[in-house]
């Protein structure tokens, strides 16, 4: 941890901060993240967090990335992680649900209970807890998140900010969104020009790709976020890992 960011957080100046970075690039952003922090790691599982591996692996050797396997993840997702794990030569450090919680629910509600009641409880087992639990060692981390990914939920993504969501009493925990200001179409001319390694699902018509009973292919025109949880409002579409943006536009 360094002095800067010690200062930043007694002085919750990092307003001033992401007013500074809100124009810069994703590489300044990154490299500002890196430098600045050690205990930091990349939130990694779709296209726009590999674009975040790629340019961070040309910043730093020793870049540290994280995933989180709910265990409904796709088979394609599945060799995806393993493709970006060996071209990039890094371990990624994948997490799983607790056994117990993911048994009882199925237990006491079967396989899709989300269809019924919503995707909250299952993503709350599956996704939220096993991040709550990685992120409680770390001091910042780093997403994928697009302002235009969903209008409803996303469209005020700063480039850096507190996560309140995440963050205890003892302990602030800085997040990095330095695709906040990226196009889908920006996204995918980086990963063109660079050779970056893609969930092949995007071949067969998936934009946004979640757990395999939640997520859908689009049509054309049709926003790449109607293809996760279709059956539930555009203010609802969010696993958990973002709560903070809902609670933001509520």
């Amino acid at each position: 941890m360094t002095d800067l960011k010690e200062s930043l957080i007694k002085s919750a100046d990092i307003s001033k901060l992401e007013a500074e970075y809100a124009t810069k690039s994703p590489q300044e952003i990154l490299a500002f993240a890196l430098e600045q922090f050690d205990n930091i790691s990349i939130s990694f599982s779709g296209a726009e967090d590999v674009v975040l591996v790629d340019m961070a692996s040309k910043i730093k050797k020793d870049i540290q990335v994280f995933s989180i396997d709910t265990g409904r993840l796709h088979s394609e997702t599945y060799k995806f992680i393993d493709r970006v794990r060996k071209q990039y030569r890094i371990k990624i450090d994948v997490i799983f649900p607790d056994s117990t919680e993911v048994q009882n629910l199925v237990k006491e509600k079967g396989l899709f209970s989300f269809y019924e009641d919503g995707h909250k409880e299952c993503c709350g087992i599956r996704k939220v807890r096993p991040l709550r639990r990685k992120l409680a060692h770390l001091d910042a981390w780093i997403t994928g998140q697009r302002r235009d990914q969903n209008p409803a939920t996303r469209a005020s993504v700063p480039v850096i900010q507190v996560d309140s969501a995440f963050s205890t009493a003892e302990r602030t925990l800085i997040k990095f969104n330095p695709l906040a200001n990226w196009t889908s179409k920006q996204v995918w001319q980086y990963i063109e020009a660079n050779n970056v390694p893609y969930n092949q699902l995007h071949d067969k018509g998936f934009i946004s790709i979640g757990c395999e009973p939640c997520t859908r292919t689009v049509l054309p025109h049709q926003h790449e976020r109607q293809g996760r949880w279709w059956w539930e409002e555009a203010t609802m579409k969010e696993c958990g890992f973002h709560s903070m943006n809902t609670a933001q536009n509520n």
